[in-house]
């Protein structure tokens, strides 16, 4: 699958991996200790939602803009950080995750970005300037590794690839595995894209074979019956995920079922334990 952020900044997707993400990172922030937070497939930082690839798609209809038009106040945390990045009430520009992981940053909190495409990591530069992140030009798995244990007692790696290469998974499976064992009190949080059930179904094996004792999955099924060979919704593993952020995920997990069902669908978000 190729998922390459410009074409799909602003979906459905975004929505529940922002909102979760800054759920889980507030939870976290409720004790006082340093965080270093690791982003190690970052993107550009921000996208333009009125630019030629995203406007091909369409897709922020489906998703930002839909929850700009909510009034729920489980979303308001998400909306403040997509305004954060605009002027107008309606959002033009998106932010990715480095650019809300920086709004979220405490001053003795720390943020560490990497992107291997040398023009996506050029635009980032540029993007996180007034900021304090450090922006790295690496391979992704190898620098995840190479961060841990953080600097920081706590730290939260999040791995958002765009799923081009055919080995993926496969990267992921084993660099959590060895990440788990040089950091196994860290969070670590893994967005993947719903295409092919049978695809994901043995993914979802393959990681309980880790053991790793305290694994959530969030998985956002889009249609109430697949789409054979589309896009039918997204994913996150979350390892260690702390109590505030698990015991206050049902009703925001409603809120965006309901914000982002698509016409003629309920729609269905689920969590558990892997």
């Amino acid at each position: 699958m190729n998922y390459r952020h410009s074409f799909h900044a602003g979906n459905s997707a975004d929505v529940v991996k922002h909102s979760l993400l800054i759920a889980l990172v507030r939870a976290l922030q409720q004790k006082p200790g340093a965080l270093t937070l690791i982003d190690t497939h970052a993107g550009c930082g921000v996208y333009d939602l009125d630019g030629g690839d995203a406007r091909r798609t369409g897709e922020s209809t489906q998703g930002v803009l839909r929850v700009f038009a909510d009034p729920n106040p489980l979303l308001d945390d998400y909306r403040a950080a997509v305004q954060a990045v605009n002027v107008a009430a309606e959002p033009r520009f998106y932010p990715g995750s480095p650019r809300i992981l920086a709004q979220l940053l405490r001053p003795q909190d720390f943020l560490i970005l990497n992107e291997k495409h040398p023009d996506d990591a050029y635009t980032l530069r540029g993007v996180m300037r007034d900021t304090s992140a450090a922006v790295h030009e690496r391979d992704a798995y190898e620098l995840w590794l190479a961060m841990l244990p953080t600097r920081t007692a706590r730290g939260v790696v999040v791995v958002d690839p765009p799923y081009e290469q055919l080995d993926d998974r496969e990267r992921i499976t084993s660099t959590l595995a060895a990440a788990h064992r040089k950091w196994a009190h860290g969070v670590t949080v893994i967005w993947y894209p719903l295409k092919d059930r049978a695809t994901h179904w043995e993914w979802k094996a393959q990681l309980r074979k880790l053991g790793i004792p305290k694994m959530l999955w969030v998985e956002h099924w889009l249609y109430d019956d697949d789409q054979p060979g589309i896009y039918n919704g997204a994913g996150l593993y979350i390892v260690n995920p702390p109590y505030a952020f698990t015991q206050a995920l049902p009703p925001l997990l409603e809120a965006l079922r309901a914000v982002l069902a698509p016409e003629g669908h309920s729609g269905e978000i689920s969590t558990d334990w892997l």
